[in-house]
């Protein structure tokens, strides 16, 4: 049984059908001891990073405590985020650290340039279809090819780490797929991106 974690950021309906189309059973805990009974744990999220204080230190300590016995981990966007230590989008809130690293809000302006052009204008919240690059093989995007599309919705940014297992582009280069040992994230959504998402839902439950 998964544990889908809901504290309330973002509607679940999308994730509980991916997870339902490729036959994954699961439940939302409503108390952070339930998570004992879990085999694995999602959490998803859209919004803002203050809307994680609800997962306060009693959640913090379930989940370390199901990867601690091996459960896998796996963030979807805004849960990717609370992966790391922190976020500029709520300076003074911690994350679960379980990654090195700060998310930081996307420019504005487009600095990626290999042409030395002027930067052009940006709009975020970055939201549509992008592309995947990924630097080494991994689980989570096996099967995938380089530059696969996928869905995304998001105004902050995790930063490249050695969790790093996939890239994305839009203004500056980040962080839209991690994978270390047990812990998993994606910051786009799998459940929005069509047969590439389940894909790569379905390396997770399969890892």
């Amino acid at each position: 049984m998964i544990a889908l974690i809901d504290y309330g950021a973002g509607n679940l309906t999308s994730v509980r059908k991916a997870l339902s189309a490729l036959g994954a059973a699961f439940q939302s805990p409503s108390h952070p001891d339930e998570i004992e009974r879990a085999a694995a744990v999602v959490v998803p999220g859209v919004g803002h990073f203050a809307a994680t204080r609800t997962l306060d230190e009693s959640w913090h300590r379930a989940i370390r405590d199901a990867l601690d016995r091996g459960a896998p981990l796996l963030g979807i966007c805004l849960g990717m985020q609370w992966f790391f230590e922190g976020s500029d989008e709520a300076p003074g809130l911690p994350g679960l650290g379980l990654i090195e690293g700060r998310c930081i809000r996307l420019p504005d302006v487009n600095s990626h340039r290999v042409d030395g052009a002027p930067g052009s204008l940006l709009k975020v919240p970055h939201v549509g279809w992008n592309s995947l690059s990924q630097p080494r093989p991994s689980g989570l995007m096996a099967g995938v090819g380089q530059d696969a599309q996928v869905y995304f919705t998001h105004s902050y940014v995790a930063p490249l780490t050695p969790a790093t297992v996939a890239v994305t582009t839009y203004g500056v280069p980040f962080a839209s797929a991690i994978q270390v040992g047990r812990i998993a994230g994606v910051q786009f959504h799998p459940e929005k991106s069509g047969d590439i998402g389940l894909r790569i839902l379905r390396n997770w439950l399969d890892g």
